[in-house]
């Protein structure tokens, strides 16, 4: 299904999305992670595990599914899902290029990722994406894109993402750290033979870190799909880690803490699609609630009350331990 078909879909849930960055390698940064998941991560647990969410997703009205070649062996596990659903011909999947998954299936690699937006890497990755996913690919995205990224000007590898958008696949960026506002801006202004080539963002935005709002309403003005990742801040805004003004919200509304969290994004009008990365089903349910959570002018003024500065909110995430 294209992806710009997803604008289209009428459920509740159709604009959150399922991300899979937490159960497609055994080693992440999401708070309590080692209460999610089995504590045998082998292949097989977290295949199964993935799936397990793929299922109740697509049974709660989720349509649209994120992942990346970073992410361990998600594309892997999400294909083999696909291949077992051919009927599920309205599901959109999105992946992101740009970071190698170097920690050989370990919790405690020195390093869990390797980025490179080079053309080589591209085509290298692209290939590899293609070979599982195939023709169910509709957005590819340039992983965590800074304003020094060749990825904004390199115009070999600029050309060729613009044939890959001739060929149906929609172009999009993500982006990550302080000056996610810059690299949105510098994104918006890259053009190839006079046409935009970006026609999604995939950005960073929860209750603590707000610093991107701008630059994504300009965004969304531009025509651009406004994706949001990390809603509840890596666990930060959920369970008994939210702050005590989440925690009574949600209480008044009979949620959890995390529905409040996705559904302040949801509020956002430039806001297309909000990620969950749910790492089991009852953590997606809940996220799901989000749908149906209406926020008023006091509660909201609660939440603005929470905002970190975007160094300080990055230089704690930084230190997030991979569980």
């Amino acid at each position: 299904m294209p992806f710009a078909a997803l604008a289209a879909a009428t459920t509740p849930t159709a604009h959150i999305g399922l991300g899979l960055a937490a159960v497609g390698r055994p080693g992440y940064i999401n708070l309590h992670r080692d209460r999610d998941l089995p504590a045998d991560r082998d292949p097989d647990a977290l295949r199964a595990r993935t799936h397990e969410l793929l299922d109740a997703a697509y049974a709660q009205g989720v349509r649209y599914v994120d992942t990346a070649r970073s992410y361990g062996r998600a594309e892997e596990f999400l294909a083999e899902w696909l291949n077992a659903r051919p009927a599920f011909t309205d599901l959109v999947v999105g992946s992101k290029w740009g970071y190698t998954y170097t920690a050989d299936w370990s919790t405690d690699a020195e390093r869990h990722e390797v980025k490179d937006h080079s053309l080589a890497a591209f085509e290298r990755q692209y290939a590899e994406t293609r070979e599982l996913l195939g023709d169910r690919l509709s957005l590819y995205q340039v992983h965590s894109v800074t304003p020094d990224s060749p990825a904004l000007a390199d115009k070999e590898l600029l050309h060729r993402l613009a044939a890959l958008a001739a060929d149906g696949v929609t172009v999009g960026l993500s982006t990550s750290g302080p000056a996610q506002a810059d690299a949105i801006r510098a994104a918006l202004a890259v053009t190839v033979d006079g046409e935009p080539l970006f026609r999604t963002v995939q950005a960073t935005y929860n209750a603590l870190e707000t610093s991107a709002a701008p630059a994504l309403a300009e965004a969304h003005d531009a025509g651009l799909t406004v994706i949001v990742k990390e809603g509840m801040a890596n666990g930060r805004l959920a369970g008994e880690e939210a702050p005590a003004v989440f925690q009574e919200i949600a209480a008044d509304a009979g949620v959890g803490g995390d529905a409040v969290a996705l559904a302040l994004v949801l509020h956002q009008p430039w806001a297309g699609v909000v990620l969950s990365g749910a790492a089991t089903a009852a953590q997606l349910s809940g996220n799901l609630h989000a749908a149906v959570v209406d926020l008023d002018e006091e509660q909201r003024a609660g939440l603005d009350a929470l905002v970190e500065e975007p160094e300080a909110y990055w230089r704690h995430r930084a230190g997030l331990p991979w569980h």
